[in-house]
């Protein structure tokens, strides 16, 4: 026999040696080894928190949901309402961006002043609310143009907000405004650029207000993703993930690369969540989870 032989079986031997050694500690534990295969399987690294939107995959009941990200080896689930949160909390799922109580515009946000009166009101009432549960994050948005200039509303924004900062940073939650693409989803949404939202950011000057970055919407709105996450990832509280273009799985079919985007986010030494939120292109349960356990694996870096 060859030395090149006898290395490859000594090889297999160790493997096999390590598994069924592995398998019998857990089925001594009472584990069947579909059990076992899974639980190997779905091990992460621990360097990225994940997280899933409800609202892309909402071909689950939440109660469903829940027990699949937890089956996948992760415990967070993204954009969830107060109503919302005990089926979360009973699966042992941390929400890790919230809404206020009802729904809040994406079109009329803080930009206009004549919103302010109904969100001061409402994320006056979610802000202690998301605190008491355990949660940190609370997604607020710009609003549309409207003919409005960019400098105009940056100025309205800060007024606004400048009334709910003291009680978020009071109960340590941080408001977070996400940006959107208005190029082909958001037709004249003012947060639409890196620059606008990091200027807010400065201009409010609380550590309690940060930036919803969507990796999906700023590619197609200025590309440049990994050095604009280097630049300015002081202000970046939260990331979204979805495949460009067409806002799908985040495959090879598509122009980001997700596992070079999440290290360069690792390197910053940011400690919050990824949330996926593409929409799945299965036409099955099962095809959609296998595309959500996929998109987990390939940001798991």
């Amino acid at each position: 026999m060859s030395h090149q032989s006898s290395r490859r079986e000594a090889i297999k031997k160790f493997a096999a040696a390590s598994v069924a050694l592995t398998a019998g500690s857990a089925l001594a534990a009472g584990d069947t080894m579909e059990q076992l295969i899974n639980t190997v399987d779905n091990r992460l690294k621990g360097n990225i928190n994940h997280s899933v939107c409800y609202w892309t995959h909402n071909f689950l009941s939440l109660d469903e949901l829940c027990v699949e990200v937890k089956k996948m080896g992760f415990s967070a689930i993204d954009l969830l309402t107060p109503a919302e949160w005990p089926v979360a909390k009973k699966h042992g799922i941390h929400c890790s961006m919230c809404y206020t109580n009802g729904k809040i515009s994406l079109t009329e946000g803080w930009n206009d002043k004549k919103n302010h009166a109904q969100l001061i009101a409402a994320f006056t009432e979610a802000i202690p609310l998301v605190a008491q549960a355990g949660y940190q994050n609370l997604i607020c948005f710009s609003g549309n143009r409207n003919g409005m200039s960019d400098e105009t509303g940056l100025q309205n924004c800060v007024e606004g907000l400048k009334q709910i900062m003291p009680l978020a940073e009071k109960h340590n939650v941080i408001i977070q405004i996400e940006v959107f693409n208005s190029k082909v989803n958001h037709p004249d949404y003012m947060a639409d650029n890196t620059t606008w939202t990091v200027e807010l950011c400065k201009r409010l000057g609380s550590p309690n207000f940060k930036i919803l970055y969507d990796i999906y919407h700023m590619q197609i709105s200025e590309g440049d993703i990994i050095s604009t996450i280097k630049k300015n990832h002081q202000y970046f509280g939260h990331y979204h993930t979805a495949g460009v273009p067409g806002r799908h799985e985040i495959t090879e079919n598509q122009e980001l690369y997700y596992p070079a985007i999440m290290k360069a986010i690792l390197e910053t030494g940011y400690k919050g969540y990824v949330a996926q939120e593409y929409m799945p292109t299965g036409k099955t349960k099962k095809e959609k989870l296998a595309a959500l356990k996929d998109a987990v694996k390939r940001c798991d870096v």
